[in-house]
């Protein structure tokens, strides 16, 4: 079954309707601009589905009307990190920028997500954010605070895969690759300490850090990897496989809650 870019892997030639995808953006603080690197909706939009932009306004009745419009969730990554007080900690010397907004609305987005069982695909700030919305915690620094850790903060070229990691059997994540270990860009300085309620690690760099988490129960699509596969989506088989899952399985979600509305009470 092919990647087709113009409406996912659909082989029986008929024309489906796309899930809709919701984005968060990012806030960007010299111009006061939202803005979101484009391969993430290239991303989706190759995978099948239509990707919808979500501002950042942390309120929970704008969040709300634009989730229900939705059939899945993409949770990307940022160039802040989150606010430790979120989770117990104090600032480390080497944390980085924190967005209130950015915190607050990507919340919002994953609890009414949450509440109505959509799927959820999270990549770096978005897996850690996520954990953290789940009672985790996070490593503010990793060279500082990982001994004997590898170079997570690869630079450019962003697409180059630099480190391997390993994934546990049996899981999602390892069926959707068909693997138990892959090669995986890298462009992170935080990770996964203490992990979240009903999340699993499924996959670890060599020294340790958690590159992916996942809920592993059966009735919802939580997906979180700790690398970008946005920027592998033309030519990565598990990059292209991880977004192809997704999409399905919003398509999924989406045909249920149709089939839900037209069914008479």
């Amino acid at each position: 079954m092919g990647y087709d870019s113009r409406g996912g892997n659909c082989s029986d030639g008929m024309t489906q309707t796309r899930p809709r995808i919701g984005i968060t953006m990012r806030l960007e603080q010299t111009t006061n601009r939202f803005y979101l690197g484009r391969d993430y909706s290239e991303a989706v939009e190759a995978a099948g589905g239509i990707p919808v932009h979500i501002s950042l306004i942390p309120k929970a009745d704008y969040v709300e009307t634009v989730v229900a419009q939705l059939d899945g969730i993409l949770l990307p990554g940022s160039d802040s990190d989150v606010d430790p007080l979120r989770y117990g900690q104090q600032p480390h010397p080497q944390l980085g920028t924190v967005q209130t907004i950015k915190d607050e609305t990507d919340l919002l987005v994953i609890a009414a997500a949450e509440r109505r069982h959509i799927p959820i695909f999270a990549i770096c700030f978005g897996m850690q954010i996520l954990n953290v919305s789940r009672g985790g915690t996070l490593i503010q620094d990793i060279n500082s605070q990982v001994p004997n850790a590898i170079k997570h903060e690869q630079g450019p070229p962003r697409d180059r895969p630099s480190h391997r990691i390993h994934l546990s059997e049996n899981t999602r994540l390892s069926n959707i690759g068909g693997a138990v270990d892959a090669l995986v860009n890298s462009h992170h300085h935080q990770a996964v300490e203490s992990i979240g309620a009903d999340l699993v690690a499924t996959a670890w760099s060599t020294d340790g850090v958690v590159e992916a988490l996942e809920d592993p129960r059966a009735d919802r699509f939580i997906v979180a990897v700790q690398w970008h596969p946005e920027l592998g989506w033309q030519n990565d088989p598990l990059s292209q496989r991880l977004f192809r899952e997704f999409i399905n399985e919003a398509m999924s979600a989406r045909e249920v809650d149709l089939a839900s509305v037209s069914t008479p009470a």
